[in-house]
């Protein structure tokens, strides 16, 4: 497979949503993407949810951070592992058990909060949870390469699923803001294990589209050792740390302007700007390599995150927050397409996940840094930090750029 995509502009007359459109003439297709929606839209309630409980129950945004990140790191250690997991026994045998686990982990840290124990039960109830929360997402990518193999039609799923992520980050943190601001600090969290259980367990039932399990004896090699893979992640580490801060002073720079409940419009105007960018992005063909345009979206997600620290007015900062997002979709469907093509197929839940592990490391680390900065300095001189860690993955994916070139013979099985 060479590493570009030949390039023709959506063809006369057809509309953007055509491509899309398509993908679900195959039998199964609804039933696996709808329920992998659900079961995955806590990812962007999550984080919030947890910081506004916490903080609305110990007046700490670094406790807050702190919880925040512990769950973030969990998962980050936990998922590549669970990925190796699905490859070697199925989807469906590690999803369920998993998936409960969290939710009971969850629920602790609630029950926990609500009782008023130690600060440390939050922590290992955040841990727990952490660890058992799935990369949903990477098994949705999974069912898709398996289904549609290396093929075009491919990229214009992948791009799909980052449009569904988008929606999700567009509706999830305005959703839980809003729960835990005007009906409780524990609603958002409880919205967001129903929906993780319901629809991770409706996932794992079909399965007419699950990807085939690993023979014993091929799996001894992880794609972390594989050098395109490592500065994949590597660069999403620096990527997560954006997410992560940004999510975290957001809540506080709405709050130090008057308008806490404003924080999740204005994280969800960052998504709303992803969503449509991934749209036309996911509906193209391109001619430029896709390590090219991953560099080039890095520096535009750079440029974009840049005036936050100048902004001082709730209504200045969501325009600009929605030209950053512009950047966001083509850089994450560009980052899981090189890993489709850099990891062989049997492992490519675990290479998927080890995506989701940098992410899950960034956001920890851009939640702490973010606590301290903002209670130490406020929000403002907060997003100097995001700024820096988006710089740091544009140096990191230049400096690496010779390692994303795809083989031209991919492994197959």
């Amino acid at each position: 497979m060479v590493d570009t995509i030949d390039d023709e502009n959506v063809g006369k007359g057809q509309s953007v949503v055509g491509p899309y459109r398509r993908l679900f003439n195959r039998p199964g297709v609804k039933g696996f993407v709808i329920a992998g929606f659900f079961g995955r839209m806590p990812m962007s309630m999550l984080g919030i949810g947890i910081v506004l409980l916490v903080e609305a129950l110990t007046d700490s945004y670094a406790m807050a951070g702190a919880v925040a990140a512990t769950v973030s790191v969990t998962f980050a250690v936990a998922a590549p592992l669970s990925g190796r997991l699905v490859d070697r026994y199925g989807q469906a045998r590690i999803a369920v058990p998993l998936v409960l686990t969290h939710g009971v982990s969850l629920s602790g840290l609630m029950l926990c909060g609500g009782l008023g124990a130690p600060a440390w039960t939050l922590f290992v109830t955040g841990a727990l949870a952490g660890a058992s929360a799935l990369s949903l997402g990477s098994l949705v990518r999974a069912r898709w390469s398996h289904l549609l193999g290396r093929s075009d039609e491919l990229h214009v799923a992948f791009s799909f699923e980052s449009i569904a992520d988008e929606v999700i980050f567009v509706a999830g943190p305005a959703l839980v803001t809003a729960l835990a601001t005007s009906v409780s600090p524990y609603a958002g969290l409880i919205v967001a294990l129903v929906s993780t259980v319901i629809g991770t367990v409706a996932f794992a039932m079909q399965r007419g589209t699950e990807p085939p399990i690993i023979p014993k004896g091929e799996s001894s090699r992880s794609p972390i050792t594989i050098p395109g893979v490592a500065l994949l992640s590597c660069v999403f580490l620096a990527v997560g740390s954006v997410f992560g801060s940004v999510d975290l002073i957001t809540v506080a720079f709405a709050e130090e302007h008057g308008a806490k409940a404003a924080a999740g419009l204005l994280l969800s105007v960052i998504a709303t700007g992803s969503l449509l960018s991934g749209l036309w992005y996911g509906a193209r063909r391109w001619k430029s390599s896709m390590r090219s345009r991953f560099v080039t979206t890095l520096g535009i997600f750079a440029l974009g995150v840049s005036p936050f620290a100048l902004i001082e007015h709730v209504g200045v900062m969501a325009p600009f927050m929605f030209l950053a997002g512009l950047a966001v979709s083509p850089t994450l469907i560009t980052g899981y397409s090189l890993i489709e093509r850099l990891v062989p197929a049997r492992l490519l839940t675990e290479g998927m996940a080890w995506l989701s592990t940098a992410v899950g490391f960034g956001v920890a680390l851009g939640s702490w840094a973010a606590g301290r900065l903002t209670d130490l300095y406020g929000s403002s001189s907060a997003y100097i930090f995001p700024l820096g860690c988006a710089l740091l993955a544009v140096a990191v994916g230049v400096g690496g750029f010779a390692w994303l070139r795809p083989p031209v013979l991919q492994e197959q099985s």
